[in-house]
Order: C-alpha cells, then sequence, then structure tokens
C-alpha cells in the first residue's frame, strides 16, 4: 500500500468513506422503516441510545484511543467503558422488551435489531480504517 501513488490511495480512501456513508445510510433507513411500515414509532426510543452511545467516548477517553483497548486503573476510562457498554446494551434491549411488552411486532424487532448490527459493522469498519490507514477523521 506504502508503494502506490498518492491520488489510489485517496481514491481508496474514498471509497472507504463511501462503503461506510452506504452502511449508515442503510441502518438509518432499516430504522425508520422498522417504524414506518408497522406504524408505530415506539422503536425510535433506540435512537436515544445511539445518540448516547458515543458520549462517554467523547468526554471521557478523549485522544487516547489505546486505553480503551487495554487494562487500565484510570477511573474515567473504566467510567468511559462501563456507559458505553451499557449504552449498547441498552440499543439492544429497548427493541426487546418493547416486544415483550407487545408494543411492537416480530418485523419491527427484526428490523431494529438488523439496524443495530449494520450500524456496530459501521463502527468496525471505520476503527479499522483508522488503524490500519493512520486516516481517521475524528482522532
Amino acid at each position: 500500500m506504502a508503494d502506490l501513488p498518492g491520488y489510489c490511495r485517496s481514491c481508496l480512501h474514498t471509497g472507504k468513506l463511501a462503503f461506510l456513508a452506504i452502511l449508515v445510510s442503510g441502518g438509518i433507513v432499516l430504522q425508520i422503516l422498522a417504524c414506518a411500515l408497522y406504524n408505530n414509532w415506539w422503536p425510535m426510543l433506540t435512537v436515544i441510545m445511539y445518540v448516547l452511545l458515543p458520549m462517554p467516548l467523547l468526554f471521557f477517553a478523549g485522544s487516547d484511543r489505546s486505553a480503551l483497548l487495554s487494562e487500565s486503573n484510570d477511573s474515567w476510562v473504566n467510567a468511559t467503558k462501563f456507559l458505553t457498554g451499557a449504552s449498547a446494551v441498552g440499543s439492544i434491549a429497548i427493541p426487546t422488551i418493547l416486544k415483550h411488552a407487545g408494543v411492537i411486532g416480530w418485523g419491527a424487532l427484526a428490523m431494529e435489531l438488523s439496524s443495530f448490527f449494520v450500524f456496530v459493522i459501521a463502527i468496525m469498519c471505520y476503527i479499522s480504517m483508522g488503524e490500519e490507514d493512520d486516516y481517521s477523521m475524528l482522532f
């Protein structure tokens, strides 16, 4: 990859960014379809968790990404890991609880969970893109 000309590398980065944009757009479409197709907007509660999910990382972790992937005795890093994990579990728990209560149907639950997994794949691709190419928009 290092021996490629600069214009080829920028083209590859553009393709990766386009792929990430398509993934995130697909997740948003699944989220909206889970509500619109079944004429029930309760599944939109998971959007709250999607908004809250990166907040601990932005506020507590700062630009030190390596501390999040290793064991540390820093209480702020541990609080960040806990709050991020709680938000991720809430993203799965909210539609499951709504289905258990009979508020949404199986189709809406399946679309909500598939939307969550599409977002997870997009986040994993973004993290791997930042690690392998030293190309990251947030850090």
